[in-house]
């Protein structure tokens, strides 16, 4: 009896013992997750386009404008506001001039596509319930290397966003 109680403990030691050296979840990062849980779509770059963009100012840069099929469909119908699920993607590079271009051109006139910007992946994601708060929008902004940024940055979002709330938020028009 004494036995089998002693081999009892020795295999709880040895399972409390490999749970206590088990990894806490299945991020390897060890990073937090992003201030509103969004992570990287896969396959975002299959995304429809909605628009181009060009910022000047300190932004300089051009950008696409994606949208999942649902944000998509919204866009199409003019459906504000967009329904849960619509998800759209912004991709940022420097503005730059193209010399090539403007060779055949024979001026200075041609802007493209140059590296990619500081903040390249944006993403809002509707969720009229879980992001209340942020006129049912999450914001997720990554690097040129996938890296979330930091949580203080993301909280200016959508104070940006405030001022066209008449749009549901979101600033890019559809460009059929």
């Amino acid at each position: 009896m004494k036995r089998i109680a002693f081999l009892l403990v020795a295999v709880a030691t040895v399972v409390v013992a490999v749970a206590a050296a088990a990894p806490r979840s299945a991020r390897t990062d060890r990073r937090p997750p992003p201030l509103f849980g969004i992570k990287i779509y896969p396959g975002y770059r299959d995304w429809r386009l909605v628009s181009v963009a060009h910022e000047a100012g300190s932004l300089n840069d051009i950008r696409a404008i994606l949208g999942n099929d649902i944000a998509i469909k919204a866009y199409r119908e003019g459906k504000l506001p967009f329904p849960d699920g619509t998800v759209i993607a912004r991709v940022a590079w420097q503005y730059a001039p193209s010399e090539v271009n403007d060779k055949v051109f024979g001026q200075a006139q041609s802007f493209v596509a140059g590296p990619q910007a500081t903040s390249y992946l944006q993403f809002m994601v509707k969720d009229s319930k879980k992001y209340a708060a942020t006129g049912g929008w999450g914001f997720a902004q990554f690097d040129k290397d996938g890296n979330p940024i930091a949580d203080a940055q993301l909280q200016s979002c959508f104070p940006c966003h405030v001022p066209i709330k008449s749009r549901d938020y979101v600033f890019t028009h559809y460009a059929p």
